[in-house]
Formats: structure tokens, sequence, C-alpha cells
């Protein structure tokens, strides 16, 4: 059961969830989705708002969907308070989109600024509650989770989701990460939360079972890393397509030969196989899977 003031915008899954927090004398927002869904953020912040600013936005983390609707919030709302992480603070002040993953992801998001950090450690009031800030690495090595311990509700961003978590970015940089999901799924365990809302998909309240999923997923890709690397390609590419819907083959191409995370994957574990094969080998698997649908040069979402 959310707590008092809680309500979760559910979003599709180009977009993070947004979690507002209306108290009796601010209102704060925790993340604001995808930079191509701006308008749709912005429309649906207000509705939810009835009339009421927005006083706080706070960032789980620094990825494209959890924050690309910063600049048009602050647009909106010129008074309010931007609050992130700490550790790419100075890469946002000098917007940096090869450290802010931008670049690398082959994504978009619109430059924003912030005014203060959140601090692991640290608590936060939104709204009507105070919050726990913890550290969440193995998803993003600077992500967030927030957990009311009042309602016991826990905002897990990609940390937890009801199946699964999100990609471990830093695996596919190289960097041994999957020890740091293990270790945020026991700080998860060790909270028990009642309710977790998490950065994609709906809230959920059987916590256990969640968590029982996700360690089996984690025990798979750390018996077959290989696994984790294919797989987070094809979220990538899924991505490309949430985001544009249709592209044409030779443009899918021109756009996965320019994506950093693209060119370092397959110098690292494909290279043997011709980069055009490649893709088309990751785009047969999501036509099979359901998750896109192809017809000729067209490559569609589904």
């Amino acid at each position: 059961m959310l707590g008092p003031g809680i309500t979760v915008l559910e979003r599709g899954w180009l977009s993070s969830n947004n979690i507002l927090l209306q108290g009796r004398s601010s209102c704060a927002l925790i993340d604001s989705g995808y930079v191509t869904h701006a308008r749709q953020t912005l429309a649906l912040v207000e509705s939810a708002l009835g009339g009421r600013g927005l006083d706080v936005l706070v960032n789980t983390h620094l990825h494209s969907d959890h924050c690309g609707g910063n600049a048009a919030l602050q647009e909106r709302y010129p008074s309010m308070t931007t609050i992130i992480p700490p550790a790419l603070a100075e890469q946002v002040r000098h917007w940096d989109r090869e450290a802010l993953s931008y670049a690398a992801t082959g994504q978009n998001c619109a430059r924003f600024g912030f005014d203060s950090l959140l601090a692991p450690g640290a608590g936060i009031r939104l709204g009507d509650l105070d919050w726990q800030v913890h550290a969440a690495p193995g998803h993003d090595p600077h992500s967030v989770i927030l957990f009311e311990p009042g309602s016991r509700v826990l905002v897990s961003a990609d940390a937890l989701w009801e199946n699964g978590f999100g990609v471990v970015f830093p695996e596919l940089e190289g960097v041994d990460a999957f020890d740091a999901v293990g270790s945020t799924l026991d700080l998860i365990e060790s909270l028990a939360p009642a309710t977790v809302i998490p950065g994609h998909g709906p809230a959920f309240t059987d916590v256990q079972a969640a968590l029982s999923r996700a360690r089996q997923r984690l025990d798979g890709f750390v018996a077959d890393p290989a696994k984790h690397i294919r797989y987070a390609t094809k979220v990538l590419l899924k991505f490309k397509l949430l985001e544009v819907q249709s592209i044409e083959w030779p443009h899918l191409l021109t756009w996965a030969r320019a994506t950093p995370y693209f060119q370092r994957i397959h110098a690292r574990h494909f290279a043997d196989v011709d980069v055009s094969k490649w893709l088309e080998q990751l785009a047969g698997e999501l036509v099979s899977s359901g998750a896109a649908a192809r017809n000729g040069q067209i490559l569609r979402n589904l």
C-alpha cells in the first residue's frame, strides 16, 4: 500500500515511472522520463497536481529515461529545486554527454541543471514524508533508492523490478558489477519494504518473490556473462525502437555503427561476425520474441 500523498504515474518502458509526492506545503517528483515524452510528462504531472506547483524534482540516477524530462520541468516550474545523486554532478554541470552515457548509448537527453545533491546515507523530506537515501550500485554505479520507513514504501529505480532489474551497464564497460547487483538486492531485502515502486512497471507487494526472481536472473548472468551481454545489446536496440517506433534498416545500421556501446560490445565479444550480420541476428531475436516486426527494410516496434 502506498503512503499518503504518493501517486505513481506508471509509464511505458521508454520512460521511467514518475512518482509524485504531494504534501501540505510542497510537492515533489521522483524521475522525469525520456526526452521525447517530455510533453506527456508535463501533462501528466500538471493533471495530477491539480493546479498546484512542483517544488522539488529528484532523480534516482541520470540515465536518459529517468531524467530526460528534467529540462522541460525546469522550464515549466522555474522555482523548482532539482536534486541529483552526487557522483556525476560535475559532468552535468559541464554537460559531458559521454560521461553521462547519452553518447555511449545513442540516446538523447535535453541539457538540465541542478541545485543540490542527493547523498546516500542522508535523509530527504518529500511531500510530508521523510525518506532514507541508500546507494544502490549495480545497474548504475551511482544510482540511489529511496525508502520511507513509516509506510515501508521503496522507490527502487532499476535496482529491482517485479521481474528482474535493469541492464548492468558497468559490465558492458568491462567492469565487474554483478556482485554490486547482489549486494543491492541484499540491501533491499534488509529494508523489508511492504511495497516497491520500480523504475518501470507497476508497483508490487510480493517483494520476496521479486527478489527471488532477480537473484535467479543474476545467477544466470554470473554463470554465463555472454548471456547478459546479448540481453543488454537487445535492450539497447529495443530502446531505440521504442523511441522511433519504426526505422529503415540502413538508418538503424548507421546508428548502431555510430553508437559507442555497440562498437565496444561488437569489438570485444562479436568481432568474428560482420557488424551488419550481428545486427541482423539481434533484430531477428527481437522479432522471434514478439518485441519487433520486420517488413523488408523496415524494423518496427511491437
